[in-house]
This record gives structure tokens, sequence and C-alpha cells, in this order.
């Protein structure tokens, strides 16, 4: 897996101070997408075990409220393997600060079990994610006036162990 950006002081995709990763590889093609470059599963730079250490460490500061997994599409098949296990060590590592990730897809119909993106590892990532921002970025729908989203079809969900407690801020 590549990644194009990690940003070790996020305020626009998540609540708080957050460390954010920005993925590569994303076959959604959004018009309008503010990062289309990313949809290149080439972009950027290799992901490694050095570049999980650095983000586990950007995590430190008590001022950091939590991580923010973006795209690219962070449930693309092919991401999925690598994301769990950073997921995994985030929420071991941190289990105070909070993870939010933003998907093209669906929780209810593409993240599911038969689910256009399913895989052993769905679940997992799902478990560890306490908001998930789903739905693709429509530009015809968009508002800037939203808060953590780009377009009012984007939905805010809040998981607690893979299932959807609460529905928007």
């Amino acid at each position: 897996m590549n990644y194009g950006n990690i940003k070790s002081y996020d305020i626009a995709d998540g609540t708080g101070v957050r460390v954010s990763l920005f993925v590569s590889g994303c076959r959604h093609h959004c018009k309008g997408c503010f990062n289309a470059p990313t949809w290149d599963f080439d972009y950027g730079e290799p992901y490694t075990k050095e570049t999980q250490d650095k983000i586990l460490n950007l995590l430190s500061p008590d001022y950091i409220e939590g991580f923010s997994l973006l795209g690219g599409e962070p449930f693309e098949p092919e991401n999925q393997e690598v994301l769990v296990n950073l997921l995994e060590e985030i929420r071991r590592t941190y289990p105070g600060k909070s993870i939010w990730c933003y998907t093209g897809y669906l929780f209810d119909k593409d993240l599911v079990p038969g689910g256009r993106v399913y895989t052993p590892f769905t679940d997992r990532m799902l478990s560890c994610i306490d908001v998930l921002v789903d739905g693709e970025f429509i530009q015809e729908l968009k508002d800037i006036s939203l808060q953590f989203r780009g377009s009012s079809n984007q939905r805010i969900l809040h998981l607690e162990n893979g299932k959807l407690v609460k529905e928007g801020l």
C-alpha cells in the first residue's frame, strides 16, 4: 500500500487536533475530488513499519485528540489488510484517542458481508473506528457549511465495536 500524505496537525478532518493519513488508491473518482492524485494506487510513498512508527509517535502528545484515516480510499480491498494492523495498534496504544475514517463506500451497503468491498479485514477495521464519514463526494451536493464532510449526502456515523450507535454530530 502507498500513502500520499501524513498531516501531523489536522483540524479539518475530525474533532480537535488530529494526525491524519491519506492513503493511495481509490476507484470512486468523484467529480470535484479534493485529492484526485491519490486515486492512483502507486501514488506517494510505500507504507512501511517506519511509517506506522511515525504515526504512533505523532499521536503521543496529550493535545492530539485522535487519528483520521482518509484517501484515496481506506476501504479499497488492497488497503484493508495493511490498515487494520495500523488501526488495531492505535487502539491498543492510545485507547482514549478517537479514530475517524472517511470512505466513499456506504456503511450499511458496501461494508457488510456480501458488500462490494467487504473482506476478512472489514469488521476488524470497523471495530476500531469511532466515527465513520461515508458516501461518495457529489459535487452537485457540495455544501461548504457542513462540518467534517463535503456534500450533503455524506453521513457522520458514530460506531461502537463496528456497530452504528448514532448518526450526525
